[in-house]
């Protein structure tokens, strides 16, 4: 029976530290992209300023291509990365588009 004690308890701490790794990845994802969209705003005023349009599907294409081949170098699913950057993407658009109003 101590061994199995033993044994749960050491499976809880193991859980404890990986859900405390998962939460910090958290916080760097918000904040990374807390970052990335204040620079996508300054991109839709320069755009809203300049008249061009709110996209840019030659850039998103190559966008997606690329993050598919960084998902494969990180090993995640290119998928994955791809259906992430193409949410990304269409929040991104309806800023632009909401500075051009």
């Amino acid at each position: 029976m101590q061994l199995t004690e033993n044994a749960v308890s050491r499976a809880a701490e193991l859980l404890k530290e990986h859900r405390e790794s998962i939460d910090r990845l958290d916080a760097i994802l918000v904040f990374t992209l807390a970052e990335r969209f204040k620079h996508t705003q300054a991109v839709g005023v320069l755009k809203a300023q300049h008249d061009l349009p709110p996209s840019d599907p030659a850039r998103e294409e190559n966008q997606i291509a690329r993050l598919q081949d960084l998902a494969l170098q990180a090993d995640l699913d290119p998928e994955f990365a791809k259906k992430f950057l193409n949410f990304v993407i269409q929040e991104v658009i309806q800023h632009h588009k909401q500075h051009q109003s």
